[in-house]
Formats: C-alpha cells, structure tokens, sequence
C-alpha cells in the first residue's frame, strides 16, 4: 500500500519541480505586479508591450529568422552527413560518427569562443557581417541533425538505392527519389530540434553575434541588469508564450504519431483479415 502512494507522489514532486516555476511566472504575466512575490490586479499589459514595444518584436523577429536559417543548413549539412557516412566504409564511417560527437559534447562556451577566434582574429570576418553567428548555431545544431538522421537511414533498406542504380537511375536521381523520402521523419526531426537549439544558445551568440543584434537569450540575460520594470515583466509575457507553443507542438506531434500508428495498425488488422 506505502509503494503504491509513493509512486505517484514521488512523480508528483518530480513534475511540480519542473513546471511549477513555469506556472508561476505565467501567472505573474497576467497581473500588474512589478516582481514575483506581489500579487496584484489582472492585466495583459505585459502582453501588449511585448508586441508593441518595437526593441522587444526586433529582438524576436531577429531570433526566430536566425533559428529557421541556422536550422536549414544546419539539416542539409547534417543530412549529407548522415548519408555520407553511411554509404562509406566502415572506418571512415565510424571516423565521421566520431568526429560528429565531438560538438555535441563539447562545451557551448568553448565552441563559441573557438568560432569567434578563427573568424573574426584568424580570418579578419566582421562580427558585423552576421557570419560568425551564423556559423556558430550552425556548428551547433548540425551534428544533432546528424543524429537524427542516422537511426532513419540505418532503419532504411539500402539496397533499394542499389536497385534504383541497376535500373537506371543516376546517383542523385536515387537520391532525391529513393533514399531522402525514406528519411523524411528523421530530417524533420533534425529540423525541429536545430531550431529549438538556436533558440535556446546564448554562449555561441553572445560570442559570435554583432553589437547591435540580439537573441532571447543574450536579451534576457541583460534585461536583468538594469531593465527598465515594463521591460522585464514584458519578458514574463514571453516565456508564457514560448511555453506555450512549445506545449501545442509536442501536443500535436504526438496526435500525430498516435493517428499513424492507429492507421498503421488498422492496415494490419485488415492484411491479417484478408
């Protein structure tokens, strides 16, 4: 009987640890407190300064247009990788897979620090040309793509690329045709968790980005010193809303994996049927 109320309440700890500061600057968002402790009246102001302050939007535009660019060459460089290393021989395989391990281990802030001396002191690349940024989130996501890339290809037949080949089929033809809608689930993944890595960086930014540009994350962390009030509490607005599209995401890609797998067992009742 002990064991069974454990359990639970043991997972109940578990989850209020890790959502109860969430809930709670989500609820100090909807009121006109200036800091966590005093509870005041309901108000969306937060909400409308963050979406008409023109330094807040600037900020977020910036962020999410270096997320989705970062993102994309991140997932080709990844996915080449990935496809690379898995048609080559097996030493130069496990050489590839090794070197990808390297980032992702890695310390962020040795990454960025490293990235900001080879471009900016070695190769004389202007901060200001946005290149040392971009160059860092790429770095930083690109082996994760690859990660996700490589259970898909390793789950793919791989000699329907042989086949496409024997048939006729050029190199790249098989490529586009046979071997990349195969992996497509895994790319998308990639996809998915470059952009929230970017999102998430401050060390490679804050080391590689320009003077006048700024991440969520490079901004939060300075609004802490010296804000105006509005400012800050605008920012309580901003995480609720990331939350929150974080929570409809995951919501709607695991709707979307219970609707295949109930499909995927629907056909196979219905094979076994006939």
């Amino acid at each position: 009987m002990a064991r069974k109320l454990i359990r639970p309440l043991f997972l109940f700890l578990i989850l209020m640890f890790l959502y109860l500061p969430i809930l709670l600057l989500a609820f100090y968002s909807f009121t006109s407190s200036t800091h966590i402790g005093a509870i005041r009246g309901f108000s969306m102001q937060n909400y409308v300064t963050l979406f008409t302050t023109p330094e807040l939007t600037g900020m977020i535009a910036g962020t999410i247009t270096l997320a989705l660019g970062a993102a994309l060459l991140a997932t080709l460089l990844g996915t080449m990788g990935a496809i690379g290393a898995f048609y080559s021989r097996q030493r130069a395989s496990s050489f590839i897979t090794t070197l990808n391990q390297v980032p992702v281990i890695n310390a962020d802030v040795v990454t960025g620090f490293s990235i900001c001396i080879l471009l900016v002191v070695v190769l004389h690349i202007s901060k200001d040309s946005y290149i040392p940024l971009v160059a860092g989130h790429v770095t930083l996501c690109a082996p994760f793509v690859f990660l996700s890339v490589m259970p898909r290809i390793k789950q793919m037949d791989s000699s329907i690329y042989e086949a496409a080949l024997d048939l006729g089929a050029t190199p790249f033809t098989a490529l586009m045709e046979v071997v990349i809608p195969q992996i497509v689930p895994g790319i998308i993944s990639g996809f998915a968790l470059a952009i929230t890595l970017s999102l998430d960086d401050y060390f490679i930014a804050m080391y590689t980005k320009p003077a006048t540009f700024d991440t969520i994350s490079t901004y939060v962390v300075n609004a802490t010193k010296g804000a105006q009030t509005t400012i800050k509490t605008a920012l309580w607005a901003l995480s609720t809303v990331i939350f929150l599209i974080v929570v409809l995401v995951v919501l709607a890609s695991n709707l979307r994996a219970m609707r295949l797998e109930a499909a995927d067992t629907g056909r196979r009742a219905a094979a076994e049927n006939r």
